[in-house]
């Protein structure tokens, strides 16, 4: 029997829900187990554990960036970015998805407020392997080819 690989994607939502709607039926398409938000069941369970227990479970941690950089932790780091540094701490194959130009992102698409913040996580995920896009059509595009 193959083996069918789950994959944890990550990103912010409002701004990206078609891209994430997307990537997922690529996943489907070809035979992986997508795995997010959306997928999560209603439980007790504190969040963050449930969060980390489904990277650990994945074979593989996609993040997706776009213009937004989140509503915040406690620690005051995005929840994708947590994610992020989740899954490099614990070695998880990581695949980045960046938009190629975030200032050409439309406004309600962004968090102007938060750019510092955004550009240091941009940065930080363009540190390893990256594709980008500019519209969701390239994305899952992309995505495909990776």
């Amino acid at each position: 029997m193959d083996r069918r690989y789950q994959v944890f994607i990550s990103s912010t939502y409002t701004d990206l829900a078609e891209e994430r709607r997307e990537v997922i039926q690529a996943l489907l398409e070809m035979d992986c187990l997508p795995a997010g938000m959306e997928m999560f069941p209603a439980t007790n369970e504190e969040q963050w554990t449930l969060i980390q227990q489904v990277i650990d479970e994945s074979d593989y941690y996609v993040v997706i960036v776009g213009g937004r950089y989140g509503s915040t932790t406690p620690e005051g780091i995005s929840y994708t970015e947590k994610e992020y540094d989740y899954a490099v701490d614990i070695g998880k194959p990581v695949l980045g998805f960046v938009h190629a130009k975030p200032d050409e992102i439309a406004l309600g698409k962004s968090q102007p407020e938060m750019k510092a913040q955004l550009d240091a996580f941009r940065a930080k995920v363009m540190s390893r392997l990256v594709k980008t896009y500019t519209t969701r059509q390239t994305s899952v595009q992309r995505y495909r080819v990776a």
